[in-house]
């Protein structure tokens, strides 16, 4: 019952800004969560901290231990990325544009609109306000686009849509009113840059980029006030006893009042030697270029200092790089035909990251060896269906935008997309073996997948077009049978030949569901017509029984040990079916547990409104103990299959941008022409990205969707639990949203006493006494003390304590193996522990293997993971090895 949230596929990128912490993690906005993505280890994460409304606007500090999220309602969370908590929560008072951390850490610089505010950086301390305003600037006339922060955190570049920059100054100064113009620019402000010089690191120019595809490059030249020109060179030291080494003496021993002036200056900014006063110098305008991509426009862009590099990304889907300042063009690519709404570059300079809105794609490539070292793409549309592997180790996905996704489930990543279909992908199969995938499609075909070679192997189609949406395969892998949703037939084909061999009729609605019995070729099909019917497909007897029910069946499923079935009504009920007897065993009646969310259409409070409160997806666990059950609604229900009650209700999101997550509505955003967010805004330049893509080619699939003008509605499609059981997936409109069971410390106080303590196991690890110390810290039933006790037992001893651990707790052991086979380096060691307790207990695993079926599964998927990379490290060594072993037969 402890599962908690642990990522979120589909979807790596929805708009906003992207930055990079570390030189290797990137961080990005996913709707109302940040996702972080490693890129050495191709790993992708999404914490679990949620914002009201999609996050549109992100920061991190300059050690990598924070970052501040602001989402569209101008809402802040200041989380510890290193622990995935929010800290603090603040809310500005109008929208956030852009926001940047000082090179120090210190301080928050915040566009608000008009506004430039910088603010104390909150810490690890908690404080009543952790956020302080330390400064307000209020000289821009439009709004604020783009900040930089000096390399000394005290000067600040901004840009604004009234086509200017402006430099200020984070300290007061008596001789300083008004910020330092950049004009000559014909349009918005995109980037604003300070440059340095390499070898001092001293500010000595600046860029301004413009949306029109202009940049314009800045000298700073005159710094005292003398004249003197600064372009970034270092002037010889000067000569003893001439007025330059003494300042404040001229030549004929008068003070130098234009030295002493200079001094004053320099005391009164507080700064070091090294350093000049910006506020004081003036700003050249040394060169103007173009990057002569009209008529897209510029909208996207980030600067190197180190390197001296720019990067642009433009509305056409071109980037460009160049080097400053000298605008040499060192590539200039395309990478797509939708806009590029955000380009950065990692700490080092050799990565370039974008990202697309309008296709949810991220990208990072190498500018030097010009290859990609990230290249992740979410469904266009809602996702349809989910299925894990027999393993639990890979998670397909099929969506509206006719592809099939395969997802590694423990890192996140996609590394396989199949583009073959031509209209939406409607269900999915993984066969036994865990190498072949079914995929069926509104399309008229079905297609099995290669995940060896990447290919569609075989295609199965109807003499007539049909449109399949539910599919399913008997336990041997002979058969094939797809349920259509116009013809309300079920057609069976052959997988070794791909020959229809019988179609199916009887139905009078769509087959929405299908699946055969995990213990014999029994079909079970629910349809529109309000009945479920059971075939026997290999003796071609037809409908075998029929299930009556009083509203439409929405999706079927059977009971892991094939002697039940359970269906979803339209009318909110789960019926349980005897499968041996054909007699109604009982009823769930979840309308008011499913129950929540008011659209922004309906005219009823979400207490008073009946339309779709049913559950359209169903699935059981892994040991047929609970069933967890959504539909078009904010929540996922959890119950227990027995008692017939609610054990849990899991909210899909807290998105308040979405459509049904709200029960009370505000009745001041209501006008005469109905809501006011449902109201067009044709002047908006919101940049709008597939968050605001809802319609998808199942029309019939999306109630009121014509009438939401494109905000999205909260649902869950398609819900799958893991054949382990340690996690389940769902199909939802943010995307697939994954839970797994917390790994947190679990307290049972079951068989314990005052005498059993930590102390006491760590006394019996002391004394030599690993029976003793394993039995203690299974009662404690702590992971960490569980896996310690494991790996302090010699090798001679492991068949003595396998032997000796209690049959209660063989579950809770198999667990912890499968978890130290994924992380500990003694595969040996763990192997041999394996066997030892299979040796030891194999009939008592044998009797009770309904009940460990998921720990086994844990176990299977760690060891076959395993065996899958000795095996790819042992073909690309292989001449290596059989090299060292003709050595060692010549040297004997």
């Amino acid at each position: 019952m402890n599962y908690r949230f642990q990522n979120l596929l589909g979807a790596p990128y929805r708009g906003g800004n992207i930055v990079l912490s570390e030189n290797i993690f990137l961080i990005s906005p996913v709707g109302n969560r940040i996702s972080v993505t490693d890129l050495i280890k191709s790993q992708t994460q999404t914490l679990p901290c949620e914002a009201n409304s999609n996050i549109s606007r992100v920061a991190v500090s300059p050690d990598g231990n924070f970052v501040i999220a602001v989402d569209e309602n101008a809402q802040s969370l200041f989380i510890n990325l290193r622990r995935r908590v929010v800290l603090h929560r603040m809310t500005f008072k109008s929208s956030v544009s852009t926001l940047k951390f000082s090179p120090d850490g210190a301080h928050i610089a915040v566009a608000i609109g008009k506004l430039l505010q910088i603010w104390r950086s909150p810490g690890f301390r908690k404080e009543f306000f952790p956020f302080h305003l330390v400064r307000t600037f209020a000289n821009c006339d439009g709004t604020i686009t783009t900040l930089d922060w000096a390399p000394d955190s005290n000067y600040l570049l901004a840009g604004s849509k009234d086509i200017t920059a402006r430099l200020f100054s984070l300290k007061k100064f008596k001789d300083y009113e008004k910020p330092f113009l950049f004009l000559g620019h014909r349009d918005v402000i995109v980037g604003a840059f300070f440059g340095t010089e390499k070898k001092s690191g001293r500010v000595n120019k600046a860029y301004t980029i413009s949306r029109d595809g202009a940049i314009f490059s800045w000298n700073l030249i005159d710094v005292d006030g003398s004249g003197t020109r600064f372009e970034g060179q270092i002037s010889p030291p000067p000569s003893p006893g001439t007025p330059e080494q003494n300042p404040e003496l001229d030549s004929k021993g008068d003070v130098d009042l234009r030295n002493s002036k200079k001094r004053k200056i320099l005391e009164d900014s507080d700064s070091k030697l090294d350093e000049f006063p910006l506020h004081r110098g003036k700003w050249e305008l040394s060169r103007k270029d173009f990057f002569m991509q009209a008529p897209a426009k510029l909208t996207a862009c980030d600067y190197h200092q180190g390197l001296d590099l720019v990067v642009v990304g433009f509305s056409n889907g071109v980037f460009g790089l160049y080097q400053m300042p000298d605008f040499v063009c060192i590539h200039l690519l395309s990478i797509s035909r939708e806009r590029i709404t955000t380009a950065a570059f990692n700490q080092l300079g050799n990565w370039l990251t974008f990202g697309c809105a309008k296709l949810g794609q991220l990208l990072v490539w190498e500018w030097h060896s010009e290859s990609y070292i990230l290249k992740q793409q979410g469904h266009y549309f809602d996702v349809n269906c989910l299925e894990y592997s027999p393993d639990s180790q890979l998670l397909a996905t099929g969506a509206d935008d006719n592809k099939v996704k395969v997802w590694t489930a423990s890192s996140g990543f996609c590394f396989v997309t199949f583009s073959e279909h031509t209209n939406a992908v409607t269900a999915l199969h993984f066969m036994a073996g865990n190498h072949c995938l079914l995929s069926a499609s509104l399309d008229g075909t079905v297609r099995a997948w290669d995940l060896f070679r990447y290919r569609n192997f075989r295609t199965f189609t109807t003499p007539s077009s049909r449109q399949f949406v539910s599919l399913a395969s008997d336990p041997s892998g002979e058969v094939i049978c797809a349920g259509t949703l116009d013809s309300f037939e079920i057609f069976v084909w052959s997988m070794k030949t791909g020959r229809l061999l019988d179609i199916l009729s009887g139905h009078e609605g769509p087959v929405h569901g299908l699946m055969f019995s995990p213990t014999n070729a029994i079909l079970a099909s629910s349809s529109w017509d309000r009945t479920v019917r059971l075939w026997d497909v290999f003796e071609g007897k037809g409908a075998v029984e029929t299930f009556p029910h009083t509203h439409d069946v929405l999706t079927v499923v059977y009971h892991p040990d094939g002697k039940q079935l359970a269906c979803s009504t339209l009318d909110g009920q789960i019926h349980f079916w005897d499968t041996m007897d054909g007699q109604l065993m009982y009823t769930i009646e979840g309308r008011r547990d499913i129950a929540g969310g008011r659209l922004m259409t309906d005219r009823r409070t979400a207490a008073n409104s009946s339309s779709g409160k049913c559950f359209t997806t169903i699935c059981y666990s892994a040991d047929g103990s609970y069933i967890l059950a959504g539909g078009n609604s904010k929540y996922i229900c959890m119950y227990e299959v027995a008692e017939q009650v609610l054990l849990r209700r899991f909210q899909v999101s807290h998105n308040k941008s979405l459509d049904g997550v709200l029960d009370l509505l505000n009745s001041k955003n209501m006008t005469d022409a109905g809501p006011l967010e449902l109201i067009d805004d044709d002047l908006s330049d919101i940049e709008e990205g597939i968050d605001r893509q809802t319609r998808g080619k199942l029309g019939y699939d999306l109630p009121g969707s014509m009438l939401n003008k494109g905000r999205p509605v909260v649902r869950t499609k398609h819900l799958r639990i893991a054949p382990t059981g340690r996690s389940w997936a769902a199909a939802t409109t943010e995307g697939v949203l994954m839970y797994s069971i917390d790994d947190a410390f679990i307290f049972d106080p079951t068989d314990l006493d005052v005498d059993i303590t930590p102390e006491r196991v760590d006394t019996a690890l002391m004394e030599d006494q690993p029976q003793r110390a394993l039995l203690l810290s299974l009662r404690l039933n702590e992971d960490s003390l569980v896996k310690k006790c494991i790996l302090a037992v010699k090798p001679s001893d492991i068949p003595a304590v396998a032997l000796s651990i209690p049959v209660k707790y063989l579950q809770r052991s198999i667990e912890a193996f499968a978890d130290l086979l994924e992380s500990c380096p003694h595969l040996e060691f763990m192997l041999r522990w394996c066997q030892e307790l299979c040796r030891a207990h194999g009939h008592t695993i044998q009797q009770n293997s309904r009940s460990m079926l998921p720990a086994l599964r844990s176990l299977q998927k760690a060891i076959t993971r395993l065996h899958q990379d000795l095996a790819d490290t042992c073909s690309s060594n292989e001449y290596l090895l059989k090299y060292l072993c003709c050595s060692a037969g010549v040297k004997s």
